[in-house]
């Protein structure tokens, strides 16, 4: 499976971006996520194409929990798209490379108080209130501040998609916003424009991630609708925005096809046309929030492979010099990937195996995958790991990070330099009294 730019070159290497994967390993060491940046690129134009071609009242907002460096802030910016955050370090992250705050969307079911002061001050687009708490909190810091804080009021449509139980989102049972059919929904927006200093400019929904078919956002568009009339019957407010969230998925296996971004537009944009034509109310800004859909396709991690085991009529582990550390997904949602032979890969997958990693853990990356007869020194290219995977990394068993390099037209470059062993003691303190 070649995602994005990636070929195989003469030599029967894997090449991503225009740069052999093999030289890449040997150049910038392993574990190693390379990052493509025409796909990245590419993913965002086909948003906005599919998106404001239908309805050129649309924002497009990379969701920058899935990867956030200052370099891919820049590229989203050229790209004209928004930027959601859900921290104070994303946020930072964002204002370092110089994005426009106007154009960032905060997130986050309990955003502190230093975290909403720090989004007042700068002039956020949007925050993005999941509860009743946070309007008044909201509320209080822009008084003190003298200023007026511009929100979204996140709602829970109800919706159960087809996803991993711990990335189901729009379910009644869910942390994140106001429940729809319980009433605090509408509740909220009556207490939204009770507040002095908050100005409601619409609404928030989001139904899940790594969603493979288009169920649960054709039922949460047909809902939305319903609630916007409510809103306009019960309080005469119009809704003028209107955020119908991400989480559309991406080729993790050659089995999954997502749909594509133009059918989801399609989808989305039609069933929210029909439902406010019919209740007589103007169809609101749109605003989208893809994240792993714009970048995870666009990421690759290699690794060095080491020692081989053999176990006899049961299972033959390849150990490589990664694992637990620099992608958690499969211990965390059973996550599963596709993966070849870097410097083997025109060489048909001939031996089922299960790929290790080395942490002190049942640490196991992908079960049960059929690769190119492994070899020690080989180079292995796990695929899909642009999302989630360096944003999720950790210094388990001290391990240090990877670096991220971007390769584009031939040519790669370091955004996010590998951590050293200084790295991992640089914010530890010895008390005096421990001092030899």
């Amino acid at each position: 499976m070649l995602l994005g730019t990636q070929q195989v070159s003469a030599a029967g290497h894997l090449v991503i971006g225009g740069c052999d994967t093999v030289e890449l390993a040997q150049q910038y060491g392993t574990p190693l996520y390379v990052m493509d940046e025409a796909c990245i690129r590419e993913n965002c134009r086909a948003y906005r194409r599919a998106f404001e071609s239908r309805h050129p009242q649309t924002e497009i907002c990379y969701a920058g929990k899935a990867f956030l460096t200052m370099a891919l802030c820049r590229i989203v910016d050229q790209e004209g798209l928004g930027l959601d955050v859900a921290s104070a370090g994303e946020f930072y992250t964002a204002l370092q490379a110089g994005f426009p705050p106007g154009r960032v969307y905060l997130h986050g079911n309990f955003k502190s108080p230093m975290e909403m002061g720090m989004a007042l001050d700068h002039g956020v687009g949007r925050i993005v209130v999941d509860s009743v708490e946070e309007l008044e909190l909201i509320d209080s810091l822009a008084q003190a501040k003298g200023t007026t804080a511009n929100i979204l009021l996140r709602v829970t449509p109800a919706v159960d998609p087809h996803t991993h139980k711990f990335i189901q989102t729009g379910k009644i049972d869910s942390k994140f916003g106001l429940g729809i059919d319980t009433g605090q929904a509408l509740a909220g927006v009556r207490h939204a424009l009770n507040c002095q200093s908050i100005k409601l400019c619409g609404l928030h929904c989001h139904v899940g991630s790594q969603l493979l078919d288009l169920e649960a956002f054709d039922l949460a568009a047909e809902m939305m609708p319903q609630f916007i009339k409510t809103v306009d019957q019960e309080t005469g407010v119009t809704i003028e925005e209107l955020n119908v969230g991400g989480g559309l998925g991406i080729r993790y296996l050659e089995e999954h096809q997502p749909p594509s971004v133009e059918n989801l537009a399609e989808t989305v944009l039609t069933k929210l046309k029909r439902g406010l034509s019919a209740s007589g109310l103007p169809m609101p800004k749109i605003m989208l929030e893809p994240g792993r859909s714009i970048v995870g396709e666009a990421g690759t991690t290699l690794y060095t492979i080491g020692p081989i085991k053999d176990i006899p009529h049961v299972r033959k582990y390849v150990s490589v010099d990664g694992g637990l550390s620099d992608n958690p997904r499969p211990a965390l949602y059973d996550a599963r990937y596709s993966a070849l032979i870097a410097n083997r890969a025109t060489e048909p997958p001939n031996e089922v195996v299960t790929v290790a990693g080395k942490h002190c853990e049942t640490d196991n990356l992908i079960m049960d995958i059929a690769l190119a007869s492994p070899r020690p020194g080989d180079t292995l290219a796990v695929q899909s790991t642009g999302a989630y995977n360096y944003a999720m990394s950790s210094n388990y068993n001290r391990f240090t990070r990877p670096a991220v390099v971007l390769v584009n037209e031939g040519e790669s470059e370091v955004i996010v330099r590998r951590e050293t062993l200084e790295d991992l003691v640089a914010h530890d303190v010895l008390p005096e009294r421990l001092r030899c």
